[in-house]
């Protein structure tokens, strides 16, 4: 355990106990990183909403094809969007993780709006 330069009573060496490591920290960064970008987050929301081809989502954000394939193949690498084959498309969605997840709702917060999928459940 190190030992801090002050001992102001606070509880952070209970706190330094449980930090996790710093592998985990680079994760987390990269994963955040992906929201840096207002396509990429633009992306992120559509996908959180529906699952759309590329053609779909580059018309949909008034971009090239090109440029929202990169952007997909980015979330991908991530891990935030996955995409199945069906005949020559790829059909993009968000991913099935908790991160995913936490994400959507952390979008929806930020938006302070309702999930289009919520409210069309009557039981929400």
């Amino acid at each position: 355990m190190k030992k801090l330069p002050h001992n102001h009573d606070s509880n952070i060496q209970s706190v330094l106990e449980r930090m996790p490591e710093s592998e985990k920290f680079l994760q987390a960064a990269s994963v955040f990183s992906q929201l840096g970008d207002g396509t990429r987050l633009k992306i992120l929301w559509l996908l959180c909403h529906s699952k759309e081809c590329v053609s779909d989502i580059a018309a949909a954000l008034g971009v090239s094809k090109a440029v929202a394939s990169h952007h997909l193949q980015l979330l991908r690498m991530s891990g935030l969007v996955n995409g199945t084959r069906s005949g020559q498309e790829i059909h993009y969605s968000l991913n099935d993780t908790e991160e995913a997840k936490l994400l959507h709702k952390t979008i929806e917060a930020m938006f302070r709006i309702t999930c289009p999928s919520q409210s069309i459940d009557p039981k929400n």
